[in-house]
């Protein structure tokens, strides 16, 4: 198991992460809003990546996990360049990304930065234009004047906050409206009983992507998180069927 580093940005920032060197592409984990590297999925990747001898990529966003930071400062732009920093720093040649609800629109964001060093994407749960879905009409009246929304959280005792810097920041980066200019090949796994991301948005974003290589599997009884064995499991085989 690869150890904890840090990397330091130009304005201070110290993101945390882990590499292990291998063959390529590297795998890159992108985790899901207000989680971090230590995850079950995340983690399970790392351990494939290791039996495989593949190269792998984790990090935390700054303000989440090991990363010092304020989360309330946290924006798609901001945390998408840091991945694109640690890709810089760690990963000599292509990669692949994985990003898991958040995280696959994160992955998309990078991946339209750096399209030449991108092999392919894997979605669990993509959530991309979740600032715009994702939020009654009344939340975003008074994300946009400047107030923060907290919301039931399924997952633990907090509520979920939602900053208002995220939200503009995510307005300003929506894709779904329009076609995406990625041509790499693209699998996207999506529960059907996912109370957090409705199916549908991976089907909207299959068909937005100018690939012609995308795939969408549902799974019928599958949850938002994706992290039964079963689950865990298809992700595995998809990333060991990547072309």
């Amino acid at each position: 198991m690869s150890e904890t580093r840090f990397h330091a940005l130009p304005d201070g920032r110290r993101i945390a992460f882990r590499h292990a060197p291998g063959a390529g592409p590297t795998l890159v984990f992108l985790p899901g809003y207000m989680s971090d590297m230590t995850g079950s999925k995340a983690g399970a990747v790392a351990d494939w990546t290791a039996a495989q001898g593949r190269a792998c990529l984790r990090l935390d966003y700054s303000g989440c996990g090991e990363s010092a930071g304020d989360f309330g400062d946290g924006t798609l732009s901001r945390w998408r360049d840091e991945v694109l920093a640690l890709i810089a720093s760690q990963c000599a040649g292509p990669v692949v990304l994985i990003g898991s609800s958040m995280g696959g629109w994160l992955m998309l964001l990078v991946a339209l930065a750096i399209p030449e060093r991108v092999d392919a994407l894997v979605g669990i749960a993509a959530a991309p234009d979740f600032t715009d879905w994702g939020y009654s009409d009344q939340q975003k009246a008074a994300l946009a004047a400047g107030q923060m929304v907290l919301e039931d959280n399924p997952y633990g005792p907090e509520p979920t906050p939602t900053h208002p810097g995220l939200w503009a920041d995510g307005q300003a980066r929506r894709l779904l409206d329009g076609p995406i200019a990625l041509t790499c090949p693209v699998r996207l796994l999506h529960g059907q009983n996912d109370a957090d991301v409705p199916w549908d948005i991976s089907l909207r974003l299959a068909q937005a992507l100018r690939s012609a290589d995308v795939q969408v599997v549902l799974i019928k009884d599958g949850d938002h998180r994706l992290s039964r064995d079963a689950d865990i499991a298809l992700l595995l085989r998809t990333l060991a069927a990547l072309p």
